[in-house]
């Protein structure tokens, strides 16, 4: 990951690679713990760390292969990163207005989330299939 030319030490592609997945992952587990923090109701302070440290623990674990889900699914559904802006609106919509004091029940918020991204999901298939059906077939020459 790192090459000596003339003296001077340069970095590969390889490693700045892993420097900003590593950094990824650290981001999204440092931005969950507000979120595990607003669902603990544990009174017990060892048994409410021990859900926040963990529930993060599980967070990083899981975005890595998360990550590469998703790479591959953008790329079959090309409306998919339009679903996932939408979505993140809508979380950061929500959590300004509990600054107000405007509750959103979690089952409102699954739902717009689980529209949101089987919505462009099928929007995607259905937009394939269009330019798929445009595309005129060449007649086998006899």
């Amino acid at each position: 990951m790192v090459i000596r030319r003339n003296g001077k030490r340069f970095y590969t592609n390889m490693f700045v690679v892993v420097v900003l997945l590593a950094t990824t992952d650290i981001v999204f587990a440092l931005d969950s713990i507000p979120a595990v923090f607003a669902i603990v109701t544990e009174t017990r302070e060892e048994l409410r760390d021990l859900v926040i440290y963990t529930s993060n623990i599980f967070a990083v674990l899981g975005l890595r292969s998360l990550f590469f889900l998703l790479k591959g699914a953008v790329n079959k559904f090309v409306f998919l990163q339009q679903g996932i802006a939408v979505v993140l609106i809508f979380i950061g919509l929500k959590m300004l207005a509990e600054i107000i004091h405007v509750k959103v029940p979690v089952y409102i918020s699954l739902l717009v989330i689980v529209l949101c991204l089987g919505g462009s999901m099928l929007y995607s298939i259905q937009a394939t299939e269009k330019d798929d059906d445009d595309i005129p077939i060449e007649k086998e020459e006899q």
